[in-house]
């Protein structure tokens, strides 16, 4: 059961983020909250150690406090400040740099994408759904949390949330 939910909860949460974000451009609190929660519960259930949970912990809030940062400049969602935060919790300094380097890869590659895609006109069938039309239009900014969600899903394997699993 501990092996299900240290494969399932993180990216599954991270999964849920990134649709979210898609869809409402908008990455509901009770998903950071809900990964914070979960770390909690998991990190001593794997073995980890008062310090390493104790690093953890400052790369979640230093992570946070940057976004914080980054958001009162309006360089980020608020949304997308606390899911990179929570990330880094589960990711601790070990594998933060990959991350934070594939989150913006992905982000390039995801802002590219969008910006080719705001230049084609929008079939009928497409605009008629407001997720998509909210997409295309050029005002709009860019879901993020596709990014950070695909850059989870890259990173996590190789953590020791599933390399501890692989026997």
């Amino acid at each position: 059961m501990l092996e299900f939910l240290c494969l399932s909860m993180f990216p599954g949460a991270m999964a849920f983020a990134g649709s979210m974000d898609l869809v409402t451009m908008t990455i509901p609190n009770r998903i950071s909250i809900f990964l914070i929660a979960a770390f909690a519960v998991l990190a001593p259930l794997m073995g980890f150690s008062i310090e390493q949970i104790g690093w953890h912990l400052l790369a979640g809030c230093s992570m946070l406090a940057i976004g914080i940062a980054m958001f009162s400049q309006g360089w980020v969602g608020g949304g997308d400040a606390k899911i990179f935060a929570a990330a880094a919790l589960w990711f601790g300094f070990g594998h933060l740099a990959d991350f934070a380097m594939m989150s913006a890869i992905a982000g390039g590659v995801l802002t590219i994408t969008l910006l080719t895609f705001r230049t084609v006109p929008l079939p009928l069938v497409m605009a008629r759904q407001d997720w998509i039309a909210r997409l295309h239009h050029p005002k709009t900014g860019v879901p993020y949390g596709i990014a950070m969600a695909a850059a989870a899903l890259i990173v996590y394997p190789s953590t020791p949330w599933v390399q501890s699993l692989i026997i």
